[in-house]
Order: structure tokens, then C-alpha cells, then sequence
């Protein structure tokens, strides 16, 4: 009786580990492929390294000699018969020079989120990092487009490879407070 019973309980057993088990197998999973992002709401990892350097000179040289007469002596004018001869003589001179100069970094590492498929498989991607430090807060936003072929094995993109892409670096605090304009500034500005 003692051999029945275990051999009831193992196959109780065994069916039942059976019925519950799953399979080691994943249908999602591709061990032969590259798992790049292609569906909206994947994360990739956007490398941001912007370098700009912009230089516009320019310089202006005008000059302007005008010289009018009225009447000459001897002659008669009609109304201005009292004024024996009148001129008119300006000399204008203008020299100018300017030039501007700007350079611009930008260095972070952005996890952004895939928003949109297009038809064409590219992906529409968006992101935003705070950073803080002390009493200032930086704010990284990217937006753009990415061809999925060009995300590394590493889930990761250069932003050079980003089309249309729009990237923001934005400050808010006290350094930010004391680079501003203030008001009577920009009315004399728009003034003058």
C-alpha cells in the first residue's frame, strides 16, 4: 500500500508541475539579433556633444559732399532778389567697425523616450534633464529624429546623428537672475 501511495503522489506531482510550469523559451526574445529601439515609449541614450563657433565682422566707411548755390552775383532771383547769393556747403564722414563672437558647449549624457514611429521607421524622440547645483538649475531638452540603425549595441546615439534636432539648455536661479536685462534697460533699448 505504501508503494501506491508514492506512486500516486509522484504522479500528482509530476502532473501538476506539468500544468504550472513555464517555459524557459521567450517568443519576444531574439538570441541572434540586435534589440534596437522601435517602438514608442523605448529608451535610448542620447551622447550630447554640441560645439559652436560663430565670428561676423564687419566694417563701414561712408562719406558725402554736398554743395548747393542759389543765384549767382549780378543776376536777378524773382522773390529772392534780396539775397545777392546763398550756398550751401556739408561735408559727412562715417567710419564704423564691429565685430561679434560667439562660442557655445554643450556636454551631457540624455535618456530620452521614443514619442512617435514614422512610416518610414524612423523614430521621433524627446527628452529633458534637470540638473541642480547649488542654487541654479540647468535644464537640458532634446527633440528629434533618429534612424534606429544608428543606436550602438550600448542603446546609445551621438546627437550629430539626430536630424532636426532641437536642443535647449536652459538656466533658472541667481546667476541667472543677475545675467538678465532688466526692465529700464530693455526700454531704452527698444527706445534707442
Amino acid at each position: 500500500m505504501t508503494k501506491k501511495f508514492f506512486l500516486a503522489l509522484i504522479f500528482i506531482f509530476s502532473f501538476s508541475s506539468l500544468s504550472f510550469s513555464a517555459s524557459l523559451w521567450d517568443d519576444n526574445s531574439n538570441l541572434f539579433g540586435d534589440s534596437r529601439p522601435g517602438r514608442v515609449g523605448d529608451i535610448i541614450t542620447v551622447l550630447v556633444n554640441e560645439r559652436t563657433d560663430a565670428k561676423d565682422e564687419a566694417e563701414m566707411e561712408v562719406s558725402k559732399n554736398t554743395t548747393n548755390q542759389v543765384g549767382q552775383d549780378g543776376q536777378d532771383q524773382g522773390i529772392l532778389n534780396f539775397i545777392r547769393r546763398l550756398t550751401f556747403s556739408a561735408n559727412n564722414a562715417s567710419n564704423g567697425s564691429g565685430s561679434v563672437e560667439r562660442k557655445h558647449h554643450a556636454t551631457a549624457t540624455l535618456a530620452c523616450l521614443v514619442t512617435e514611429v514614422l512610416p518610414n521607421g524612423n523614430l521621433v524622440i524627446e527628452g529633458t534633464r534637470d540638473v541642480r547645483t547649488s542654487e541654479e538649475i540647468l535644464q537640458f531638452q532634446l527633440v528629434g529624429v533618429i534612424r534606429p540603425q544608428d543606436v550602438n549595441a550600448d542603446n546609445q546615439i551621438r546627437s550629430s546623428l539626430i536630424a532636426n534636432a532641437e536642443i535647449a539648455v536652459k538656466g533658472r536661479g541667481v546667476i541667472s537672475k543677475t545675467q538678465k536685462v532688466g526692465i529700464i534697460t530693455q526700454i531704452l533699448q527698444t527706445v534707442f
